[in-house]
């Protein structure tokens, strides 16, 4: 189904459109065939006390196969929950790499551990402004992620958010994105940062894909709840209504995409991004300036 973006038939509008879902052979490739986007990332995982390993001080293990999850499911690795044969899957052609040095040039696994109860810092909110008081790494060189410990009765409910970048791209209105004065990040409550075996239909590290998405620019399929505009994304069915594990009709009388990794589907449904999320991403990391420094940064390199 060929969606309408707000009714527009303009020469300006159809250009945007394509600078951001198309899958026209007439597009200049935003990534070559054989290039990768590589993005640092630092996890500030937040604790009180606790040894590593131990409640809310996850373990390294933990987190670096949560970011290797991240690296499977935008890849579409082979041999992982990641993969898919569909033909309008793709891989995104964008790596997570732990941040190799901090923000004084020393070497860093990437990991940085805070102990709550040394740091006073007023209630904000679940909110990055908040979590940015108690760590807050350079977002030009670094996508700061918090691990936060909500109350366990929390699990299932609360799982994670994101900002988005600010572009011209249609539809990112619907993104938070941070004002001149906000913190920019993603924040992940700990029992659903990684693998775990707790009972929950988000506990395979789906969590931080679906909000990594939002950080790269990605809407849900469903997005203002409007058939003719959605997520601006041709190959995803247009849906009006969130998009959780059950199989319904979409808009046009298609299935809709349950496995879309920006869908609201178990974690162990969930293996996609379509192509043209994919050209969404790249865009954002051609265009955006504070992600598109994120290539460069001297993080990546020891």
């Amino acid at each position: 189904m060929k969606k309408v973006v707000y009714g527009l038939s303009t020469i300006l509008g159809i250009a945007i459109l394509l600078a951001s879902c198309s899958t026209d052979d007439s597009q200049d490739n935003l990534v070559p065939d054989d290039d990768v986007f590589y993005l640092p990332v630092v996890v500030h995982v937040m604790h009180k006390g606790e040894a590593i390993g131990e409640g809310a001080n996850l373990s390294e293990e933990r987190i670096k196969r949560q970011i290797e999850i991240l690296n499977e499911d935008f890849r579409r690795k082979k041999g992982t929950r990641g993969y898919n044969n569909h033909p309008d899957g793709g891989d995104s052609k964008i790596e997570f790499v732990l941040a190799k040095q901090d923000p004084n040039g020393n070497l860093t696994n990437g990991i940085n551990r805070i102990d709550k109860n040394k740091v006073n810092v007023p209630n904000m909110g679940y909110n990055p402004n908040h979590y940015a008081r108690y760590a807050y790494w350079n977002t030009n060189q670094y996508i700061n992620i918090w691990t936060t410990d909500l109350p366990e009765s929390s699990i299932c409910l609360a799982l994670g958010l994101s900002t988005g970048p600010g572009t011209d791209l249609p539809g990112s209105y619907l993104l938070s994105i941070p004002g001149p004065h906000d913190s920019d990040g993603i924040i992940i409550s700990r029992y659903h940062f990684g693998e775990s075996n707790i009972d929950c239909q988000a506990k395979y590290g789906r969590t931080l894909t679906h909000e990594m998405g939002h950080y790269l620019g990605l809407l849900h399929p469903w997005a203002g709840g409007d058939c003719e505009t959605n997520d601006y994304c041709d190959d995803t069915p247009a849906v009006d209504k969130p998009v959780y594990s059950i199989p319904f009709k979409g808009c046009a009388g298609e299935p809709v995409m349950i496995n879309n990794y920006m869908n609201w589907s178990d974690d162990e449904l969930m293996n996609m991004f379509t192509n043209d999320q994919i050209l969404r991403m790249h865009y954002v990391l051609k265009n955006h300036q504070g992600r598109n420094a994120l290539l460069f940064s001297p993080a990546l390199k020891p």
